[in-house]
């Protein structure tokens, strides 16, 4: 019975995701690996109390890159529904189910750059995997986050580098866009990059969005099921962009097969953000970075707060 169990879950994963992500499934879990320079910073979580925008992740998990939940006092979260699309139901009596080795934390219904629920300096830590390139305002998104965290606390921010996803045929955003989006307040009914993405956006890697015809109709309804990425991002932009909210970065590591994972820091005043040797041409992740993209020369726009 639990041969049969495991095929047809298999059997589903393949139909779903394809057979690269059933393969990225069993390596994950056959390979489990924690990225040493987290672990240099784990410190800055170990029983103490986070927000996660989005969620549950798995890349937090006791088998993930960064695992956070089993160290960490208590997470909260915050969502933009109760159910989502990647999530199902979010909100259980109020109470955010993370890990099954710890206690609940408290759930809030919020859009990702209005934290009403939130108190300023309230966080020690904020958490967020592969959320920013679904906010159309992703710089007013990262000011909030910084808002409620304390300071000295700590933002873990994992953004989909564009090289391993199906928005591989995309140029990637410019800091430049970015800062306009958030000069004009851009909102989640923003379609400016829609027909960019109803023409590029490679389906023989997004299998769950189906048809060209499926795919468009999902997009068009994107401000209920916010499914879509606003933005394409590559290490250099994530970088930008968390330099431009004013944050101090600790670590930056491009990792395959997707992902790009930022630590940084909200200084205590009066100190200011020096991202300098982070913002360098060449800067040291472009160079042993796996993603092709990262290694070509970098189209910036000069940083500021």
């Amino acid at each position: 019975m639990r041969k049969a169990s495991i095929l047809s879950r298999v059997v589903s994963i393949v139909k779903r995701d394809g057979i690269i992500e059933l393969a990225r499934k069993v390596l994950r879990r056959v390979f489990p690996r924690q990225l040493k320079e987290f672990q240099l910073h784990a410190h800055r979580f170990a029983d103490r109390i986070g927000l996660e925008i989005g969620g549950p992740s798995q890349i937090f998990s006791k088998r993930g890159l960064t695992p956070v939940y089993p160290i960490a006092g208590r997470v909260d979260n915050s969502n933009y529904s109760a159910v989502t699309v990647w999530g199902g139901s979010g909100a259980t009596n109020d109470r955010f189910i993370y890990s099954p080795e710890r206690a609940p934390g408290k759930q809030y219904i919020n859009e990702a750059t209005e934290l009403t629920a939130t108190a300023s300096e309230s966080y020690d830590f904020v958490l967020s995997s592969h959320v920013l390139e679904h906010i159309a305002n992703p710089i007013k998104a990262l000011k909030e986050w910084t808002r409620v965290l304390r300071p000295g606390g700590t933002l873990l921010l994992v953004v989909p580098h564009k090289d391993g996803t199906f928005d591989h045929r995309r140029p990637t955003t410019t800091l430049a866009h970015l800062i306009d989006d958030f000069s004009k307040d851009a909102g989640e009914n923003d379609a400016t990059h829609l027909p960019e993405i109803l023409a590029l956006h490679d389906l023989s890697l997004d299998p769950a969005a189906g048809t060209p015809d499926e795919f468009k109709a999902r997009s068009l309804e994107n401000a209920k099921n916010r499914c879509l990425h606003h933005h394409t991002f590559d290490t250099h932009r994530a970088v930008e962009v968390v330099n431009y909210a004013g944050l101090q970065i600790r670590f930056v590591l491009p990792v395959l097969p997707m992902h790009i994972v930022v630590l940084a820091e909200k200084l205590r005043s009066p100190a200011i953000a020096d991202n300098h040797l982070f913002l360098a041409n060449p800067s040291p992740f472009a160079i042993t970075s796996p993603f092709s993209s990262d290694r070509l020369p970098a189209n910036r726009v000069g940083p500021g707060n």
